[in-house]
């Protein structure tokens, strides 16, 4: 939905959503004029508690299903009903702020298991302090490197980004302030999709995946031709699929598609008669292989060079962004303004640019010891990775922080992707290898990885404080509080999560990692790297471009197993059904956001359920019936109690009403 058909709820300014006139000014709902309450004892701790719960829960699914969930919603949902529960007065102000500090989670926790498990899948030796100083100075560099562009993306672009993440939960805020049963709703939602999760990672009470396999011609399709259709049956993935929507998630699926129906059968064809192993590390022949270990060993990689070359692009895309921006900050640093910092008016305080400028050296030079002293113990490779990680993580902020403005994903994978396969060419050419490379190449991607999701989440924020009338300076302080807890908290749940289940070939697929660990792994060790089908990926990117198809969407569907995209799909359907059920668009819109409360649940409600069950297995219980839930009964069974939970979200969102 673009920023021009969205209707302004009866809490906002008629213009929050549209392009302002020559003059026409931008007042929020907090007066700029008056102070209220934002940051106390309850907001900070409120929201350092979100953002411990829902890194652990937002850890867990991701690596799971190599998807991070916007925790912005749920915590914003959470903070609307506990502020009303507790009778707080002048709410607003201290829900942006702890909605500021708890969606840290979700941005710390994307860098972090996009490339921090690595180190686990490749056996090679990390310590919690490493692990744990990656993501927390690359989140401090992306809040740092962020700030400069906030006039950029908040006030000088207002009404033509949309921010759909950032629309949603300022509408979630301000009907708090109104009152409502959203909380009610989530809380019922979450309930259903953490028992439903819940019983099957605990118990194995039914199969958490479905496939073709059950019946007799889905079994002869997947042995002769390599063709088999995977779903993954958990509430939590349906309901980022009506989140995402159905434009997204259909390109996603395609993408899906494109690799399992079309590459797999091909070089399953072509590889039949084969006699040698093709492929670094490969063991089996190409006819002794399942789809899925195709997938894994050849066709995953064009995947990988499709998101490598989407990020490209999208730096080429953003050239003037970037150019723009840096103008705006410069002309603070020289005074050029008309006003200073302190004679703005309180809605446009951001920090200093003096502060920023020394933050960014003093992190800078906190990097390049903690480089020295705990990852590479040479003066020249310090540098070199000092150097990789200060360039990538300016060059693909704006990229980030673009991409969120847009359409709410950010594409922080093929641009971590890109970062790593050009640091250990770097690393290698600089006499850095084998295993200190891949571990140095590995906490290089973690910091710019993370330093990127950041800054992207960030720009949702300070644009939610934007049309509510925050103040940005104090969301830039304590974004820093949030990222060091989120920083901990994932580091911590990651060791654990290994420690149980497993990266590598275990019961937790951390698929970005795996892609990441994949190209690593071969550049660092002298092994010749499946380049061809790199280039192939790229080749394909560039032509998605060319028909203007969103390329990241593609191609992430193109890498990520089957069974996580499918049902992405199906949560973008019932999302379009229950939106379009209706002549009066009031209703329709109604029902999308009730939609979207359940969804919510579901996604929080799932991994927050999926981090207790960890919690149980790691005091040594196991009740998972094994045998049971990899029979094909289970699999009936766990598509039968997919279908009655999509008719329950169904059934649910429609019966919202126009004054809900």
């Amino acid at each position: 939905m673009s920023s021009h058909e969205t209707p302004a709820s009866s809490g906002l300014p008629s213009n929050a959503y549209t392009e302002l006139k020559p003059g026409e000014q931008y007042v929020p709902i907090m007066s700029p004029a008056k102070i209220y309450p934002e940051v106390n004892t309850y907001s900070v701790v409120t929201g350092i508690l979100m953002a411990v719960v829902f890194s652990a829960a937002a850890a867990y699914l991701g690596l799971k299903v190599g998807q991070v969930f916007e925790a912005a919603i749920p915590i914003a949902i959470l903070a609307v009903g506990l502020t009303n529960l507790l009778k707080k007065k002048d709410g607003l102000g201290q829900n942006v702020i702890i909605q500021s500090i708890g969606s840290s989670s979700g941005a710390v926790v994307a860098g972090a298991i996009f490339t921090l498990p690595g180190i686990y899948i490749l056996n090679l030796q990390a310590t919690f302090f490493q692990m744990f100083f990656a993501s927390l100075l690359g989140g401090f560099l992306g809040i740092l490197f962020l700030i400069p562009f906030r006039k950029y993306f908040v006030s000088e672009m207002h009404g033509k980004l949309p921010f759909p993440e950032g629309t949603a939960t300022t509408e979630i805020l301000v009907a708090g302030e109104k009152g409502g049963n959203h909380a009610l709703i989530l809380v019922i939602s979450g309930l259903i999709g953490g028992v439903y999760d819940f019983l099957v990672a605990t118990f194995g009470t039914w199969a958490e995946i479905f496939t073709s396999r059950v019946i007799g011609v889905g079994e002869v399709l997947a042995d002769k031709f390599k063709i088999v259709f995977r779903l993954n049956t958990s509430a939590a993935v349906v309901g980022l699929g009506y989140v995402i929507g159905l434009k997204y998630s259909v390109i996603i699926v395609a993408g899906s598609f494109l690799s399992y129906f079309v590459f797999v059968p091909l070089i399953a064809y072509f590889g039949d008669s084969l006699t040698v192993t093709i492929g670094s590390g490969v063991t089996l022949l190409v006819k002794d292989m399942s789809a899925e270990l195709i997938f894994r060993n050849y066709v995953r990689h064009i995947g990988i060079g499709a998101i490598a070359m989407a990020g490209f692009i999208g730096i080429v895309r953003s050239s003037g962004v970037i150019k723009s921006a840096i103008s705006l900050a410069f002309n603070e640093i020289a005074g050029k303004k008309e006003s200073t910092t302190s004679e703005e008016v309180r809605t446009q305080k951001d920090l200093s640019m003096k502060i920023i400028v020394i933050g960014i050296i003093v992190t800078a030079i906190i990097l390049f010891v903690f480089f020295l002293f705990g990852v590479v113990f040479n003066v020249l490779h310090a540098i070199v990775g000092l150097l990789i990680v200060m360039i990538m993580s300016f060059l693909f902020t704006t990229v980030a922080a673009n991409a969120i403005a847009i359409t709410g994903n950010n594409p922080v994978s093929g641009m971590t992707l890109m970062t790593l396969v050009l640091s250990s060419i770097i690393l290698v050419s600089v006499g850095l290898s084998g295993p200190t490379g891949m571990v140095s190449a590995l906490i290089i991607g973690g910091v710019v990885c993370t330093a990127l999701s950041v800054a992207g989440s960030f720009v949702t924020d300070l644009k939610i404080g934007y049309w509510l009338g925050s103040t940005p300076q104090k969301q830039e302080k304590w974004k820093f509080v949030g990222a060091f807890v989120s920083a901990a908290t994932v580091v911590w749940i990651i060791s654990l999560l290994d420690k149980i289940y497993g990266f590598a070939g275990g019961g937790l697929p951390a698929p970005q990692a795996n892609a990441m660990a994949a190209i690593i792994q071969p550049l660092m060790s002298n092994q010749p790297a499946p380049w061809m089908l790199y280039i192939a990926g790229a080749c394909i990117a560039l032509i998605l471009a060319m028909i203007k198809v969103p390329v990241l969407a593609f191609a992430l569907g193109m890498y990520l197993p089957q069974e996580i995209n499918t049902p992405l799909l199906v949560g973008g359907l019932i999302s379009h059904y229950v939106s379009t059920r209706s002549k009066d668009e009031e209703l329709n819109n109604a029902r999308r956001e009730r939609g979207t409360l359940i969804a919510s649940g579901f996604i929080a409600g799932g991994a927050l359920m999926g981090v207790v069950s960890v919690i149980i297995r790691s005091t040594g219980a196991n009740w998972v019936m094994a045998e049971w839930a990899e029979s094909h009964s289970a699999e009936i069974l766990s598509f039968v109690m997919f279908c009655l939970l999509c008719l329950y979200t169904i059934w649910d969102s429609l019966r919202a009403k126009k004054e809900d």
